[in-house]
C-alpha cells in the first residue's frame, strides 16, 4: 500500500470518529512523528561523532605499560 493510499484510508476513518476519538489520533501521530525527529537527530549525531576525527588520537594512543610492569599476574 503506497503512502498516500495510507494517508486517504487513515483520514476517511477519522472523519467517521467523534472529535475526541479525532484528537486522539492526531494527538498520536504528533508524538510518533516527535519520536521520529528525534531519532532521526540522535543517529545524526551519531554518524557525526563516528565520523569526526576529534578521537582520531585514541587510535594512535601510546601504550604506557606492559606485562612486565605487573607486580602480581592474576590467571583468573
Amino acid at each position: 500500500m503506497t503512502k498516500q493510499a495510507i494517508i486517504e484510508r487513515t483520514i476517511e476513518a477519522i472523519r467517521q470518529l467523534p472529535e475526541d476519538k479525532a484528537e486522539e489520533i492526531s494527538d498520536f501521530a504528533d508524538f510518533l512523528r516527535k519520536r521520529y525527529e528525534e531519532n532521526q537527530l540522535s543517529q545524526g549525531i551519531q554518524k557525526l561523532a563516528a565520523e569526526s576525527a576529534a578521537f582520531e588520537f585514541l587510535n594512535n594512543e601510546e601504550e604506557l605499560y606492559s606485562v612486565e610492569d605487573l607486580k602480581v599476574v592474576y590467571n583468573g
